[in-house]
């Protein structure tokens, strides 16, 4: 089983920032694990500008950035692409240029999908575009799914193509929590569609992008081999979830959360409980390993699905909103910059580090 800087867990140590799950209360802490340092981490490029989601192609690098832009990295290189919306961004709270994900044919189409935030006419709401790349510049092309509805927080905004090809997406309740019970409404939902934003025949309701619900702020997606999909969640303060996804689930938000219980509704696979919170964003996958952003964590933490435990990986690298598994390395983004954190002259930061053999 592979692990990255996994710093030691024993039941005797809580001061290390590593705990067994709280869901489960019968599981035996790990132990004797190898410590490393975090002087094993690599600085690919720094100066990011509340960067939000990495994407790869080749030796590229593209990481969307809320303001608006997308920052192009080629062997440390940073260069900012523009990127031209036919809407303005909203600079609310959690707001702006979200999920960002390249299209399964980018090397001939040159194009890509992005979630963004913006305000019409008093009003604020999200939609799903597609973009297409010319002369360095990224330009809203299409409109895949509109109106999704945005409050002062909760935003959702992941975007990922799934092994079936189809593109699916995060949306957070809008601060308004009983609409993630509505399954008529986009808010507080995981959402699945086609690439041209028509609604596939299979979707669990009728006629409805709507693939789970009872989500709060869901902001990380990925998935197994098996073709299983993960999510993370963040909670009310703290109860913050790691859950399994399937078509039509309720997930529970917001009549329960945490190791709460309810008939037809699901619990999650892991949960900070009541007490600390994660605030999990981005997530990536590796030897049945979850590798999720913790943002309020200032970590990456590292979920066992079989043994079902968990681990903080290199701990006090400040907020992380977004990982990536390629070719071997752990690649994960600050967040120092986003208004809740304390950047240093040079944050945010690119990093990656190389996955132990």
């Amino acid at each position: 089983m592979k692990y990255v800087l996994i710093l030691f867990v024993a039941s005797s140590v809580v001061l290390s920032g590593c705990f067994p799950i709280n869901v489960f209360e019968d599981v035996t802490p790990l132990t004797d694990e190898e410590t490393k340092g975090n002087d094993e981490l690599e600085v690919l490029a720094t100066n990011f500008q509340i960067p939000w989601s990495i994407e790869k192609n080749g030796e590229t690098f593209f990481i969307s950035e809320r303001n608006g832009t997308i920052a192009k990295v080629v062997n440390g290189d940073l260069t900012r692409q523009k990127v031209i919306l036919s809407k303005d961004l909203s600079d609310a709270s959690e707001a702006g240029l979200l999920g960002f994900v390249l299209a399964p044919d980018f090397d001939s189409s040159q194009k890509a999908f992005a979630y963004y935030t913006y305000e019409e006419n008093s009003s604020q709401f999200n939609r799903i575009v597609e973009l297409s790349l010319e002369d360095n510049t990224w330009t809203e092309t299409s409109i895949l799914v509109d109106a999704i509805p945005s409050g002062n927080v909760h935003h959702g905004g992941r975007l990922a193509i799934g092994p079936d090809k189809k593109l699916y997406a995060t949306a957070g309740d809008a601060s308004t929590p009983d609409l993630a019970q509505d399954v008529d409404s986009l808010a507080g939902k995981i959402l699945r569609m086609n690439v041209d934003g028509s609604i596939p025949e299979d979707n669990p309701f009728n006629d409805s992008y709507v693939y789970s619900y009872g989500h709060r702020n869901p902001q990380g997606l990925v998935w197994a081999e098996d073709g299983t999909m993960y999510a993370s969640e963040h909670g009310q303060a703290a109860n913050d979830e790691i859950n399994k996804i399937e078509p039509g689930k309720n997930y529970g938000w917001p009549v329960i959360e945490g190791r709460d219980e309810e008939e037809g509704m699901i619990t999650p696979i892991f949960t900070s409980g009541s007490d600390r919170t994660w605030a999990p964003s981005g997530m990536a996958l590796h030897d049945n390993i979850l590798y999720v952003a913790a943002l309020r964590g200032t970590t990456v933490l590292a979920f066992d699905i079989e043994s079902e435990m968990y681990r903080a990986v290199m701990e006090d690298v400040g907020r992380v909103r977004d990982v990536m598994i390629a070719d071997d390395y752990l690649y994960f983004i600050s967040n120092n910059t986003d208004g809740r954190g304390t950047p240093s002259e040079t944050d945010d930061k690119f990093y990656r580090v190389k996955l132990d053999e």
